[in-house]
């Protein structure tokens, strides 16, 4: 029997354009897409013409469908595992499925790296700071723990990034301006889409900036280092 097979597979960020060769050859040729939401994967796929059977999986979904998925390796077949955008596994409901392979079936099995688009190296890319070291602290806690990731925001020597959601940059905004009001900061907006838009300057500055915009989107949050 042959070995079952887990690629991790990058996927556009916005731009459909953005997909290696590489990642589209493993899409047509697994047997499995495991995606996190299968209607916005079939935007990608039929862009393409992968007509790869497509199961979902996403943060809720349990033990169950996670071993539905590790017994389809078991059985030598092949699964791409994707995100909505991105890299999966990085800030992503991936990492779960990722650890349980990693732990149930070890090295018997392999997890092959199909690398691409990636929304904090293609922020950091063009934000113009430090970028030899930096801390990434995926989405910051809507409540529990805030104040304490700010402070360590605060004091960090190196580079932060961070995502934040349209809901609540402007909270956050206004949470580093009492912190940091002189900080030099980047804030990437709706990478690789058509109203991509790069924010530079203060928390002050950049707030007011987002203010006269009414464009929505996702954020990539790069702050200096102190």
């Amino acid at each position: 029997m042959d070995k079952g097979k887990l690629y991790v597979v990058a996927t556009p960020i916005g731009n459909l354009g953005d997909i290696t060769l590489r990642a589209l050859a493993v899409l047509k040729s697994v047997d499995f897409i495991a995606c996190e939401d299968t209607r916005i994967s079939k935007k990608l796929l039929d862009h393409y013409g992968i007509a790869t059977k497509m199961i979902s999986y996403h943060q809720h979904s349990g033990a169950g469908k996670i071993g539905f998925l590790i017994d389809i390796l078991k059985e030598g077949k092949k699964i791409a595992l994707i995100t909505d955008a991105g890299t999966p596994g990085i800030s992503d409901p991936g990492n779960k499925l990722i650890a349980e392979v990693v732990e149930k079936l070890g090295d018997r099995y392999e997890i092959i790296s199909i690398p691409g688009a990636s929304a904090v190296a293609a922020a950091l890319s063009v934000s113009g700071l430090p970028t030899d070291k930096f801390l990434f602290l995926g989405f910051l806690p809507h409540k529990k723990g805030r104040e304490t990731i700010f402070k360590r925001i605060l004091e960090s020597n190196e580079t932060i990034v961070f995502y934040e959601s349209t809901h609540r940059i402007e909270k956050t905004l206004e949470r580093l301006i009492k912190l940091m009001p002189e900080r030099k900061m980047v804030i990437c907006r709706e990478l690789t889409k058509k109203f991509e838009t790069i924010y530079r300057g203060t928390a002050r500055e950049i707030l007011d900036a987002l203010k006269k915009s009414s464009e929505k989107g996702e954020f990539v949050v790069i702050i200096r280092g102190r």
